[in-house]
């Protein structure tokens, strides 16, 4: 993803396969994948539902709730998006349409996590907003870290690796 566009290369060769001009402005938060579509957002521009092929098709748009730098994840027919100003929203990923919206004291630069059945969102004063896959907006928990932290946390085998702006936090067993 950049500005303009999202494009597609072969690894092995570097040819480009495909773009879409769909972008505009700073373009952070890397695009998510899940069941065949191809997931791009940017603050200030869009959040694209793509198809690829040759020529990619646009399946949907939406210009709410629109992240900074988090990037996109979906599972099981949902997308989960978080925004810089402290909102995670749930989008149907076949439709585009918003399922439900959960607001923060803060905001969130770390991508949101899958893990165990779990959604994890580690917002920028260091609080882990954790969620069901199921589609629900119940929290689950609510931990605090104690500092502040912007890194996309890391799941491991029994453990979770946490940085913050001091700090690497190894949590588990």
């Amino acid at each position: 993803a950049s500005s303009p566009e999202v494009a597609a290369y072969n690894p092995e060769t570097g040819k480009e396969l495909w773009k879409l001009n769909c972008l505009s402005g700073e373009v952070g938060p890397s695009p998510g994948y899940s069941n065949g579509v191809i997931y791009a957002a940017n603050e200030y521009a869009k959040l694209i539902a793509i198809k690829p092929g040759s020529p990619p098709e646009t399946l949907w748009e939406n210009n709410d709730y629109l992240p900074e730098v988090a990037s996109p994840v979906a599972i099981d027919n949902l997308l989960y998006i978080a925004t810089s100003y402290g909102v995670v929203a749930c989008f149907d990923a076949k439709s585009g349409e918003l399922k439900w919206e959960y607001e923060a004291d803060q905001g969130f630069y770390a991508s949101p996590i899958i893990a165990d059945g779990k959604i994890y969102f580690l917002d920028m004063d260091g609080i882990m907003h954790i969620f069901k896959t199921d589609g629900t907006n119940k929290v689950l928990s609510t931990p605090e870290l104690g500092e502040r932290a912007v890194s996309t946390p890391a799941f491991a085998t029994g453990k979770i690796l946490l940085r913050s702006y001091d700090h690497l936090y190894c949590i588990g067993n």
